[in-house]
C-alpha cells in the first residue's frame, strides 16, 4: 500500500526461513532449564554416575568391532521422558526424535528408527523394571512421594446405570 509516495512499513519481527547462522546453536539453547525434559536427563545421568543404569549396558560389545550402537543411557531418556508425556509407542517416539525439540534436545540431535527404541525395550524390559524402583527411590529421597502399597481389583460389580435403567423426567415425576 502507498501512502503520498512511500510504502507503508508493517511493524513486523524480522522473518527469514532461510537465515543462516554464522555458528550454529546450541540445542541447550531452545530447551527452558525447568522442563521435563532437562529434569529427565539430568535424572538419568544421575542414576548412571551412581552405576544404576548397569542393567542397559549388557549384551554391548566392548571390542569395537562391528557398526557402533546408540548409546543406551541416551535410549532410556527417550523411554522416560516418552512415558512421562503419555507417549509409548516407539513410532511416535522415532517421529518426535526427528520433530520434538525436546526430545531432539536429549538424544543430541541424534534419530534412532522405531525397530532401535522397539528392540531396546524389549530386550531391556527386566532394566526398566529395575530402574522404576530406582526412580520411585529417587522420589522418596526427595520427598516427593511416600511409598505404600497400592492394591488394584479388577471386580465387576453390576451398577443401576445402565440405559434400560434410565428414566424420563416423565417417570421420575409419577
Amino acid at each position: 500500500m502507498e501512502l503520498e509516495g512511500h510504502v507503508m512499513a508493517y511493524n513486523f519481527l524480522p522473518y527469514e526461513e532461510q537465515q543462516l547462522y554464522l555458528l550454529p546453536t546450541s540445542i541447550k539453547d531452545w530447551v527452558r532449564g525447568d522442563s521435563l525434559a532437562r529434569f529427565v536427563g539430568e535424572t538419568v545421568d544421575l542414576l548412571d554416575q551412581r552405576g544404576q543404569l548397569t542393567g542397559f549396558y549388557t549384551g554391548y560389545r566392548k571390542d569395537g568391532w562391528g557398526h557402533p550402537a546408540y548409546h543406551p543411557r541416551m535410549l532410556v531418556k527417550v523411554l522416560v521422558y516418552g512415558y512421562c508425556i503419555g507417549v509409548t509407542s516407539s513410532r511416535k517416539l522415532a517421529a518426535a526424535c526427528e520433530n520434538d525439540i525436546t526430545l531432539r534436545y536429549l538424544t543430541a540431535n541424534q534419530q534412532p528408527d522405531f525397530r532401535t527404541i522397539s528392540d531396546f525395550r524389549k530386550d531391556h524390559v527386566w532394566a526398566l523394571n529395575e530402574l522404576f524402583v530406582e526412580v520411585l527411590e529417587l522420589c522418596k529421597e526427595a520427598g516427593l512421594v511416600k511409598l505404600g502399597r497400592v492394591a488394584l481389583d479388577g471386580r465387576k460389580i453390576p451398577g443401576n446405570a445402565s440405559l434400560d435403567q434410565n428414566r424420563d423426567e416423565e417417570w421420575l415425576q409419577k
